[in-house]
């Protein structure tokens, strides 16, 4: 039959190599195409990624060398230390120290106005004490001037209880005292650092007694709070002096001090 026929003239030509090729829909066959080119993209467009990658990496290497290179003669003698010994490392030390010496004063007035908070209760008293009493036949007490007087204070004492400069005093009192210590000594690594040796002067020894005297200050706190007005007199007396030293020493230290640490640094190379 006509269907035999048309099986077996499919079956020669296949084994003799001469079938037709399959048909593939245009649509079928762009979408391939465009599949493969996004599995497999082509080595032009992979070298000029590189290229890109590379400029990108050799203009930020351009940019940075002159700030690496120009850090190199501010390490003092030595290098060992690295950064550690530039000049700007050095800078921490009086910066910080000046902060400090701002918080000291604005501790030493929360502390004031905490003593404030604790003894206008006594004023209140006093004054109380003396108001006239009032006559033995009931007669009621007179008008005094005391009446307005003790209005203002209790008034203020509720301002100050408000204030909460009890909480504010012990929190930057423990700042002084960590961050103090920490700094004052961070100064004298770095000085060793930078020059190999310290400067005995009257810088040193008035930063040591300042580190020294916060400790003491901080060690009276437990008398103090069990009412011991001796341990208050002596924290208020200690701070004082501590107060003095450090305004003396910052006045120092934008002069001597700090020139002769960037002068030693410059000279040494």
């Amino acid at each position: 039959s006509y269907n035999c026929c048309k099986m077996l003239a499919t079956k020669t030509r296949t084994a003799f190599g001469t079938a037709r090729p399959t048909r593939v829909a245009p649509s079928v066959a762009r979408c391939g195409l465009k599949l493969q080119c996004v599995a497999q993209p082509t080595r032009v467009s992979v070298i000029k990624k590189q290229a890109n990658a590379a400029n990108r990496v050799m203009f930020a290497g351009a940019l940075t060398a002159p700030f690496v290179f120009e850090a190199l003669p501010a390490l003092a003698t030595g290098g060992d230390f690295g950064l550690l010994e530039g000049r700007t490392a050095a800078l921490i030390h009086p910066a910080v120290m000046g902060g400090l010496f701002v918080a000291s004063v604005y501790a030493g007035w929360l502390g004031w106005q905490w003593r404030r908070t604790r003894t206008i209760g006594d004023d209140i008293k006093a004054l109380k004490a003396q108001l006239p009493k009032p006559g033995a036949d009931g007669e009621p007490a007179p008008a005094s001037p005391l009446t307005a007087q003790i209005s203002g204070l209790e008034q203020e004492r509720k301002e100050l209880v408000k204030g909460g400069f009890r909480d504010r005093h012990n929190s930057m009192g423990s700042l002084l005292l960590g961050a103090g210590v920490l700094i004052g000594v961070e100064g004298c690594v770095n000085t060793w650092m930078r020059t190999g040796k310290l400067f005995p002067g009257p810088h040193l020894f008035a930063g040591a007694g300042i580190v020294v005297l916060w400790a003491l200050a901080a060690a009276l706190v437990p008398a103090m709070q069990k009412g011991d007005n001796n341990a208050r007199n002596l924290h208020i007396a200690l701070n004082a002096v501590n107060v003095a030293l450090f305004a003396w020493q910052v006045g120092q230290t934008s002069t001597s001090p700090c020139t002769q640490r960037f002068s030693f640094t410059m000279h040494a190379h």
